[in-house]
């Protein structure tokens, strides 16, 4: 039986991970901040699924909740074989109307957090020779305007690349990036989603459902629906701000995790 640890496994994708891999019959260690909420998620994922469910609580906006999910994924007797690195949040309002300490925030979680807690777990999984990382970006990477695009653009380049270091160890990595995706992503960062077309929205087991597929494929960028293959496709193909106003308008809402 293989461990999984998620990060804002709560809510959401992250949530949507959790009861996919216990589903398939994974251990998990389940990481958030909120400790009321994160231990009752874990009691009921016991419960239905009858797996070994750990609560971990962690802000991993802070150094000491990134150094607590670092300890976990280096302990050797209880290794991890799959991480995900899903937590992550959105700021309303253009850039320069962003206190600057939300923005500092955003960059610890998504940048600083992914490249600790990646970097924790790969020493195992090579001396082991299996394991996996999936990171989870946005299709924002590919419409980069704004501190939450760069940071999930950092997300896809640093995955990519380190999977190329990785070559024959028997470590994958994959960056997953989703488009507008049902969860509480947007609620709490307090944007309105009502001019978002209903066509527009994934749901966040679809989400998990695919990115599990490629994982599997040995894919290192899992994109989510047609549409947003498609999308994805077009960024890379025109030159860098070639998309306009759509760039501006993605950069606003397409913030998914």
């Amino acid at each position: 039986m293989t461990t999984a640890l998620i990060t804002g496994a709560t809510a959401g994708i992250g949530a949507a991970f959790a009861r996919r891999l216990a589903r398939g019959g994974h251990r998990l260690v389940l990481v958030a901040r909120d400790t009321e909420r994160l231990e009752r998620a874990a009691a009921a994922l016991h419960a239905e699924y009858g797996v070994e469910a750990e609560a971990l609580t962690a802000d991993l906006a802070t150094e000491e909740g990134i150094a607590v999910v670092e300890a976990r994924l280096a302990d050797s007797a209880r290794p991890v074989d799959l991480l995900v690195n899903n937590a992550g949040f959105g700021n309303k309002g253009a850039f320069g109307t962003v206190p600057l300490q939300d923005e500092l925030d955003m960059l610890k979680v998504h940048i600083e957090a992914v490249l600790r807690l990646t970097t924790a777990a790969l020493p195992g999984m090579r001396e082991r020779g299996r394991g996996a990382v999936v990171n989870v970006a946005s299709v924002a990477a590919f419409l980069p305007r704004g501190t939450y695009g760069a940071s999930k653009a950092w997300v896809v380049s640093f995955t990519q690349g380190v999977l190329r270091d990785l070559g024959g160890t028997g470590v994958r990595m994959m960056a997953l990036c989703p488009g507008f995706t049902r969860t509480e992503f947007h609620q709490r960062a307090g944007m309105g989603t009502g001019n978002i077309p209903r066509w527009s929205w994934l749901s966040a087991e679809r989400v998990v459902e695919e990115a599990l597929r490629d994982l599997a494929r040995g894919k290192s960028l899992s994109v989510p629906g047609k549409r947003y293959k498609a999308v994805v496709a077009l960024a890379r193909l025109l030159p860098s701000g070639g998309l306009g106003g759509l760039s501006s308008k993605a950069a606003r809402t397409y913030r998914t995790n």
